[in-house]
């Protein structure tokens, strides 16, 4: 008499998912390399032969320039503080893994940081991708399989 409701999740693409979250590592990486956007406005006159027309709209490149700039590292300081919120969330050795190994400056091989951490071989591949497959869901960016084709999640 009584039915049961079924719940099926849909398959994750742990390759693809992987994939995902090391291309967000590698630009959260090079982002906080970057210096500010070098967008200079433009100094020099410039002639038409088409007469200047009097509307609301601005377009001094001096004021494109500061707007494209601020409009950068809104979305660099929102990047890079997604990210950081995010590994926070892991678990001590997780965050450890994902902070040394795709966070710092210097770039670390995986033998290296596993010897550094003092993990065999086996513990630190698994743990590092319980961590990778965390922050997939953490920042929304897990791949799923529907129907034998790949859809990321947005």
């Amino acid at each position: 008499m009584s039915q049961q409701m079924s719940f099926v999740l849909p398959e994750i693409d742990r390759v693809k998912t992987k994939e995902r979250i090391e291309e967000l590592l590698e630009e959260y990486r090079m982002l906080l390399l970057q210096v500010e956007l070098d967008c200079l406005p433009k100094v020099t006159a410039g002639f038409t032969l088409v007469p200047p027309t009097n509307t609301n709209a601005f377009h001094s490149s001096t004021e494109d320039a500061a707007i494209k700039n601020v409009d950068y590292q809104i979305h660099r300081d929102n990047f890079l503080s997604r990210i950081q919120k995010a590994v926070n969330r892991l678990a001590y050795q997780e965050r450890g893994i994902i902070i040394q190994r795709h966070m710092q400056q210097e770039e670390l091989y995986d033998y290296e940081v596993y010897n550094e951490l003092g993990m065999s071989e086996r513990k630190y591949y698994r743990i590092k991708a319980r961590a990778f497959y965390k922050l997939a869901f953490a920042l929304k960016e897990e791949v799923y399989v529907q129907d034998g084709q790949v859809v990321p999640v947005k």
